[in-house]
């Protein structure tokens, strides 16, 4: 079990908050359901997000065990990061944030009358 389980809250919501909290590690979930990708493929994929930002956002997702980091000994090295079946577990969490922002969007057009 990871090392930050000892301090997580009785509350499993926001246990599960706690894990997932930061803006960016969602959407690092989220552009990792599909399969493994490089640092720089999730620089891109994730949005404006520094270099600095993201590797703390995945150095904690690592300690948390959502995901691995596999390093390759090669010139310039290679980094991938693959979740973990703990990580992958969090789908149907981020499947149900998809259809409530499409729901909410389509209400807010229907409403104004214009996209969002």
């Amino acid at each position: 079990m990871p090392a930050a389980a000892k301090t997580l809250p009785a509350c499993p919501v926001e246990t599960t908050l706690t894990l997932i909290s930061d803006k960016w590690k969602v959407l690092i979930l989220r552009d990792l359901m599909p399969g493994t990708k490089r640092f720089g493929e999730l620089k891109k994929s994730v949005g404006n997000v520094s270099q600095k930002v993201l590797t703390a956002q995945l150095r904690e997702m690592e300690q948390s065990g959502l995901l691995t980091r596999t390093v390759y000994p090669e010139v310039p090295p290679r980094v991938e990061y693959t979740l973990t079946d703990l990580g992958r577990s969090l789908k149907p969490i981020l499947d149900a944030m998809q259809s409530w922002g499409e729901e909410y969007k389509a209400k807010n057009e229907e409403a104004s009358g214009s996209p969002l």
